[in-house]
């Protein structure tokens, strides 16, 4: 019986410091990038508000290209919806809406998480003129945890670890946009 008291005592333990951690933590992160691209403003735009072009710069859309995808409404308008399913555990399940346009400025899109783990973020890229012929595109993402799995966050580097994936897919924009 002292064993099983023992056992108990130590997982009520872990509980209790789970839960501290918790409430001290942060409930959410931002992380953003930016990148300087040598085309005007609006031809950028045209080309990043089509979620499908995702598919040619985003690290995180390109991790499966055998990914099942579904698409519901008008590429490059509000609405729009672009679902997939992935066999790869990175990649996962999950949907990704055009919540909002703004002309050659920024587009909002929700990005709703399945699998493996459950969540939603928000995130934006806008487009800044910074000369006639050169612009700077900023992406944010931006996500909350639910008490107490925001504990993690002091553990996890998110502006790492998104930021890493966030910078190879604007060095990917940026090649693909200056070649043409």
């Amino acid at each position: 019986m002292d064993t099983l008291t023992t056992i108990l005592g130590i997982i009520a333990g872990i509980v209790v410091v789970v839960l501290l951690l918790a409430l001290i933590a942060p409930k959410g992160y931002v992380v953003q990038r930016s990148i300087i691209i040598n085309k005007p403003r609006q031809q950028i735009f045209d080309y990043i508000k089509f979620l499908r072009n995702m598919d040619y710069y985003s690290k995180w859309v390109m991790t499966d290209p055998n990914k099942r995808m579904t698409y519901t409404g008008t590429d490059g308008t509000e609405g729009f919806a672009a679902a997939w399913d992935s066999d790869i555990k990175q990649a996962g399940k999950g949907e990704q809406t055009i919540e909002k346009i703004i002309d050659g400025e920024r587009i909002d899109i929700r990005v709703v998480f399945i699998k493996p783990f459950a969540g939603v973020a928000d995130t934006y890229i806008a487009t800044q003129s910074v000369t006639e012929e050169i612009t700077t595109v900023k992406w944010a993402f931006a996500s909350k945890m639910p008490f107490p799995m925001n504990a993690m966050l002091l553990f996890l580097n998110m502006e790492k670890m998104l930021g890493a994936d966030m910078e190879i897919s604007l060095n990917n924009l940026k090649q693909i946009l200056e070649k043409e």
